[in-house]
C-alpha cells in the first residue's frame, strides 16, 4: 500500500475558551464584594464605562426611574465645555457657597478672612468659622486603630534599651499572633537570628511582663499563669489546677480535688477565678471588622403561600455604556491605534453589561429552583431539609452542573429562616429504613442535636441508643456516622457529657 499525501476536508465543532468566555465565567462564581471590586477595575481603566449614579434613587422611587435616569443622561457635560458654577446652582436649585466655602463669591458687606491667622492669634476665629486656606483634611480626625505589634513595640521602646535586644524584641513581637502567642518555638527563633538562646528567652521574658497581661505566652497554660502571677493567686494548688486543664474541660472534679488537694468549695472559686481571665489576651488590640454577610437573594412569602424570590439591587453594581461620548470621540480619533482601543473598549463595556444581565438572570434562575426544591425548609424548619445536590438543580433548570456549582459559591439567600449560604441546601441523602424518601443529612444532624439537649443527666444517650432511635423514626444510620455528625456539632462523648451534667447537677 503507497503512502502518498491527500487533501481532505472536515468538519468538526469544539468549544473555543476564548478570553471573553474565560472572564464571563470567572465573574460568574464572584461574591458580591469581589463582583463590586472588579467593576471598579472596569470603571477606572474603560472611558466608555460608568456606573448608574441614579441607582440608588430608582431603588427608592421605582416609579421616576425613567425620570431620573434621562436626567441623569441629560446633565452631562459637553466634552471641553465645563458647565458653569451658575447653570449648575440654577439647574440644582441650591447656593454652592454652602458646600464650597472656599469658592463662594465674597459679598460686599462681608469682611474677607486674612488668609492665614497669625501664630498664636485665634480670635478672629470664632465658634463656625472657616479657616480660608487649605481644606480640613477629614482623615486626621479620623481616630487611629492601634495594633497589637503598635502597642508592643511601643512598649519595648521603654523597656529595653540595648540595640541587639530591640532586634530581637522587634522579631519576637512581629511572630505574635493575633490572639497574643507565640507559636515559633525560641531555638528555631535564635537559629534564625543568630543570637544565643539564652539572650532571646530573656527578651521573651520582658515581652511577658508588657500589656495586656499573659501576651507573648506559648501555650494557653503559660498565658493563664502569667495572668495570675500578675494578680499573686498562681499558688501550688492553682497552678496544679492550670496544668491539668483537661480535666477541667472534662468536668473531672473529683481528680482536680485529689490533684490540687482542695476542697468542693475552694476547687469552686478557682474555677471562677480562670474564667475570669483572658485566654486570649491580643484580641483587645486592632481586632479587624467583621464585615456583615450580604445576600444576593432575598426570599419572602406570597400571600397566597407560595414564596417570592428576587434579587437584592444593592449587590448588582449596575454599568452604563456612554454610546455619545463613543460616537463623539471616535470622530475626531487620528489614527487607527485609537479606533483600535476606542473599538476595544467598546466591547468590553457591551460584554461587561451583558455579562452582568446574564449573571443575574442565572443566580435568579438557580436560587428560584433551590427555593422550590426546599418549601419544606423554608415552611417547617430545618427537620424537613431534603438531600439535594448539584446535578438536581441542573436537570431542572437545564445547566451544566459546573455552572450550578459556580453560582452556589459565595452568595447568600435571606430567608424567613435566617440568611444562610446557597450551598447550605446541598445536602447529602440518608436512606430511609422503611424504603421511603431520603433523609437529609443536615436534617439528621439537627435531630441528634434536639435529643441530646433534651436527655437527661440521669440518662445520657450513647451513640447507639441515638442510632436506634434513628432507625426507629426512619434514618438508616451507622454508628460511626453518628460519631461523625455529633464531632461536627462539637458536642462532647456520652461520658464527658455525663461528667458535665453531673457536675452542674452538683454545683447547683
Amino acid at each position: 500500500m503507497a503512502l502518498t499525501p491527500k487533501l481532505q476536508l472536515r468538519q468538526s465543532q469544539s468549544l473555543v475558551m476564548t478570553p471573553q468566555l474565560m472572564q464571563a465565567i470567572k465573574l460568574l462564581q464572584l461574591s458580591s464584594l469581589d463582583l463590586a471590586a472588579y467593576v471598579d477595575r472596569e470603571l477606572e481603566q474603560n472611558p466608555l464605562l460608568e456606573l448608574h449614579e441614579g441607582q440608588q434613587a430608582v431603588a427608592e422611587a421605582p416609579a421616576d426611574a425613567g425620570a431620573v435616569d434621562r436626567e441623569a443622561h441629560e446633565s452631562w457635560a459637553e466634552p471641553g465645555e465645563p458647565e458653569s458654577r451658575s447653570s449648575m446652582e440654577a439647574r440644582l436649585d441650591t447656593d454652592f457657597g454652602n458646600v464650597f466655602p472656599d469658592d463662594a463669591p465674597q459679598s460686599p458687606d462681608r469682611p474677607t478672612a486674612p488668609a492665614s491667622p497669625e501664630p498664636g492669634d485665634w480670635s478672629g476665629l470664632g465658634a463656625g468659622a472657616a479657616y480660608s486656606g487649605e481644606g480640613a483634611d477629614l482623615e486626621a480626625y479620623v481616630a487611629e486603630r492601634t495594633t497589637l505589634a503598635d502597642h508592643l513595640e511601643r512598649q519595648l521602646a521603654l523597656a529595653v534599651t540595648d540595640s541587639t535586644e530591640r532586634l530581637i524584641g522587634a522579631h519576637l513581637i512581629d511572630l505574635i499572633d493575633p490572639a497574643g502567642y507565640l507559636r515559633e518555638p525560641l531555638e528555631t527563633v535564635a537559629e534564625r537570628l543568630a543570637a544565643p538562646l539564652p539572650a532571646v528567652e530573656r527578651v521573651l521574658a520582658v515581652i511577658q511582663t508588657f500589656e495586656p497581661t499573659g501576651v507573648g505566652a506559648r501555650s494557653l497554660q503559660e498565658c493563664l499563669a502569667l495572668q495570675l502571677r500578675e494578680r499573686d493567686r498562681f499558688d501550688p494548688a492553682m497552678q496544679a489546677l492550670v496544668d491539668n486543664l483537661e480535666l477541667a474541660a472534662r468536668r473531672d472534679y473529683a481528680a482536680l480535688r485529689r490533684l490540687c488537694g482542695v476542697d468542693d468549695e475552694d476547687l469552686s472559686d478557682m474555677l471562677g477565678e480562670l474564667r475570669r481571665l483572658d485566654p486570649k489576651p491580643g484580641h483587645m488590640f486592632g481586632a479587624e471588622i467583621v464585615q456583615p454577610v450580604v445576600p444576593d437573594v432575598i426570599v419572602r412569602a406570597a400571600p397566597d403561600g407560595s414564596w417570592i424570590v428576587e434579587l437584592v439591587a444593592d449587590s448588582l453594581p449596575r454599568v452604563l455604556v456612554n454610546q455619545s461620548y463613543y460616537a463623539k470621540v471616535v470622530k475626531v480619533a487620528k489614527n487607527e491605534v485609537e479606533k483600535t482601543f476606542l473599538t476595544e473598549c467598546l466591547q468590553t463595556a457591551n460584554w461587561l453589561t451583558r455579562s452582568l444581565e446574564q449573571r443575574a438572570r442565572t443566580i435568579l434562575k438557580v436560587a428560584t429552583e433551590i427555593v422550590r426544591q426546599q418549601d419544606g425548609f423554608l415552611t417547617h424548619g430545618v427537620a424537613h431539609l431534603r438531600p439535594l445536590n448539584l446535578r438536581m438543580i441542573a436537570d431542572a433548570i437545564g445547566m451544566h452542573e459546573s455552572t450550578v456549582s459556580r453560582v452556589t459559591a459565595n452568595k447568600y439567600i435571606a430567608t424567613p429562616r435566617g440568611v444562610f449560604e446557597l450551598k447550605y441546601f446541598f445536602t447529602a441523602a440518608i436512606a430511609n429504613a422503611d424504603g421511603g424518601d431520603a433523609h437529609s443529612a443536615e436534617a439528621v444532624r439537627h435531630r441528634i442535636r434536639v435529643m441530646i439537649d433534651a436527655e437527661s443527666p440521669d440518662d445520657v444517650l450513647s451513640d447507639d441508643t441515638i442510632v436506634k432511635r434513628l432507625h426507629d423514626s426512619g434514618v438508616e444510620i451507622a454508628r460511626r456516622t453518628v460519631a461523625k455528625y455529633r464531632e461536627s456539632l462539637r458536642i462532647p462523648s456520652s461520658v464527658q457529657r455525663r461528667r458535665e451534667k453531673k457536675g452542674a447537677a452538683e454545683s447547683v
